[in-house]
């Protein structure tokens, strides 16, 4: 790290609150030196939780008291509307404020998605905000998106999808042209609905973008492309899908070295070997999804999130601000869309 952070966390948010958020915190400062962190929700539960580790005087925490938590089966217009006072909505003003360079939440993803567009508003441009994250491929990863913010898409929706996408992997990754792939239930120009065939053909007339056109749900693992564009509704549910093949593999690995004594010495020989296994495929190191399209960094965590996987999302926070990847996206929407005017 070069330059001092300072993040606001949502300490209230995810399925464990503060036994979770706050060790994360703490771990997350050990690793980062300039890193400064504010602790948003109850003070008391907070500050428990640091005397816990010790940690109730650390010179780079401050604690922002709220007294409301977004329960995450709360609705977006209940979060919006009669929580004000909620840690979510706090941490995100703190940002707008600009007393924190980003948040990171582990909270309800609809009423997050809500507040942030209320609170911290949206780039110039952009018609609606997308949920990114990086997925594990063969040779590594790709971004992708949307996961889940907006299930119903039309043609320009996609494309400002894939002009963003672009961006982050261009920013975090330093790829100085990341391909960007429609994702279509095939490969062919014929295939697809309409939204798929328009997004298609305004991405084939923008140079800016390397769009290498359609990709099926298999090429996303097999690293076709460094960035895959979809709908909110199809993207959450192929994420869904991965998660839990990931989770039943490793289940039926446990069991067939387990069945009996012979498979238990294979599983001392090949140990190294599955533990690199679980290495490359842990979900915990991809926590960390980024609302992009908002004038601010937002980071969701799953709300399941364990204290190890948190940590990843504050790495992730960090990183966008070091490349400021908000700032990013506006110039290239905007060179983009002037471009596109002018043709």
């Amino acid at each position: 790290m070069t330059k001092t952070v300072t993040l606001a966390i949502d300490c209230m948010g995810g399925d464990y609150g503060p036994p979770a958020t706050i060790p994360a915190a703490l771990t997350a400062l050990d690793r980062y030196p300039d890193l400064h962190l504010i602790l948003v929700g109850d003070e008391a539960q907070i500050q428990e939780r640091l005397r816990a580790k010790h940690a109730e005087n650390h010179a780079r925490v401050r604690i922002r008291h709220t007294t409301q938590v977004v329960a995450m089966d709360d609705k977006p217009s209940v979060a919006l509307r009669s929580k004000k006072d909620s840690s979510m909505r706090i941490a995100l003003q703190l940002v707008r404020d600009g007393d924190a360079q980003a948040c990171v939440s582990a909270g309800n993803t609809g009423a997050l998605m809500a507040v942030a567009r209320f609170v911290i508003k949206m780039l110039p441009g952009v018609d609606r905000p997308a949920i990114c994250t990086k997925l594990p491929t063969a040779s590594g990863h790709c971004h992708m998106l949307d996961l889940g913010a907006n299930v119903d898409c039309e043609a320009e929706a996609l494309f400002q999808f894939a002009v963003m996408g672009s961006v982050v992997a261009r920013a975090v990754d330093g790829l100085s042209s990341p391909t960007v792939a429609l994702l279509n239930v095939g490969s062919e120009e014929i295939k697809g609905n309409d939204q798929v065939k328009k997004a298609a053909a305004l991405l084939s007339q923008t140079p800016a973008i390397n769009y290498k056109g359609y990709v099926e749900g298999d090429g996303i693992y097999a690293g076709e492309a460094d960035v895959i564009v979809c709908d909110g509704f199809v993207g959450n549910a192929v994420l869904k899908a991965s998660e839990g093949i990931v989770k039943m593999v490793m289940e039926m690995l446990r069991a067939e070295f387990k069945r009996n004594i012979l498979h238990k010495l294979f599983a001392l020989v090949a140990m190294p070997v599955l533990k690199a296994f679980k290495h490359r495929v842990n979900p915990d190191q991809y926590n960390g999804a980024s609302l992009v399209g908002l004038d601010g960094i937002v980071i969701k965590s799953h709300g399941g999130a364990s204290e190890a996987a948190i940590v990843f999302a504050i790495e992730a926070a960090i990183k966008e601000v070091h490349f400021n990847v908000p700032q990013k996206i506006k110039s290239e929407l905007e060179s983009i869309l002037v471009s596109r005017a002018e043709a």
